[in-house]
């Protein structure tokens, strides 16, 4: 093992403390909620980093498939019976299939184009959850979902799902980072940087790029199976254009390709709008602020700052010497 992949594996110890501990000395039920929702965030942007940070191919629909997995598991069990392990399967696969349907023609697109009908599949998932309300329950949402239950005891209370939560997060980081370091992820890098070079020197391009764009879509499946069993009713606008713009700037935040930073970018902003609560109706033109002016000055996120910072201390240290 090289020095980089020792230092992940104490970088995911020191944070597996850090979430073991926590529920320690976070009192407050509702402080814990935010955490569990933290976790789901992570989840969501691991995904969504190997898609933009890896493959090069910027996704404005991931909120889509986020609550394609909420409502496909919600209603499953509420509706017809079904268990809730099965149904976040199930949903899962649905949300696969419909992702490699998606991924074939739109992932032949670039830049602009790509961002547009990614955009234009979030607009259409949002319209059906909408105009299906006889099934989803409309912009009332769809309720009466179903907790968790584990050897028979429910994940209901905060506590309990903190652990289901975060244990998946840390998997979902674990199996990316295993992703990174394999040829794949070597060849992701590859089509990120040139993907006319990659492709001359063998990498089969077409095809990562789809089979990147279905594993992020799992990942956000599986998240919004959580989040329907934890909060136990979805809403269309907590998977519109909006909450995928929040994603992706939670990306951008962290830094594109790392997934360290993906994490920190969604632990960051997650709680970020509870603490300003003050400008609440003004959420999204924050976020969206944000993304623009994280573009603009600092495109390569909370990453490349701390880098930055640690070069210009190595380098002071250097001339120090």
């Amino acid at each position: 093992m090289n020095r980089e992949g020792r230092a992940f594996w104490w970088q995911l110890a020191a944070l597996a403390a850090a979430v073991a501990c926590a529920p320690l000395m976070v009192g407050n039920p509702y402080h814990l909620n935010v955490l569990n929702v933290m976790a789901l965030n992570v989840l969501v942007v691991t995904g969504l980093n190997l898609l933009i940070g890896f493959a090069g191919n910027i996704s404005l629909g991931h909120a889509a498939f986020y609550g394609l997995g909420a409502y496909i598991s919600g209603i499953l069990t509420s509706t017809h019976g079904w268990d809730p392990w099965l149904a976040m399967l199930a949903a899962a696969c649905v949300v696969a299939l419909v992702a490699l349907l998606i991924g074939i023609p739109t992932l032949r697109l670039a830049g602009n184009y790509l961002v547009m009908a990614t955009l234009g599949f979030n607009l259409i998932v949002t319209i059906l959850i909408l105009q299906l309300d006889e099934f989803t329950g409309g912009p009332s949402g769809f309720s009466g979902i179903p907790p968790l239950k584990i050897m028979g005891h429910s994940l209901a209370s905060d506590q309990d799902f903190y652990w289901l939560a975060w244990t998946t997060a840390l998997l979902g980081l674990l199996l990316a980072r295993n992703l990174a370091d394999s040829r794949v992820g070597r060849g992701l890098r590859a089509l990120h940087d040139s993907p006319v070079a990659a492709a001359a020197v063998g990498v089969p391009t077409a095809a990562y790029k789809v089979q990147v764009f279905v594993l992020s879509a799992i990942y956000a499946s599986v998240a919004g199976s959580l989040y329907a069993h934890y909060f136990g009713i979805v809403s269309p606008t907590t998977f519109d254009i909006f909450a995928s713009v929040e994603l992706v700037t939670m990306c951008l935040v962290g830094g594109m390709g790392n997934l360290w930073g993906g994490f920190f970018g969604a632990a960051f902003l997650t709680p970020l709008p509870l603490v300003l609560h003050v400008f609440e109706e003004y959420k999204d033109i924050f976020f969206g602020g944000i993304l623009l002016l994280l573009l603009i000055f600092q495109p390569q996120g909370l990453a490349g700052l701390w880098a930055r910072v640690r070069g210009a201390r190595a380098a002071r240290a250097g001339e120090g010497a």
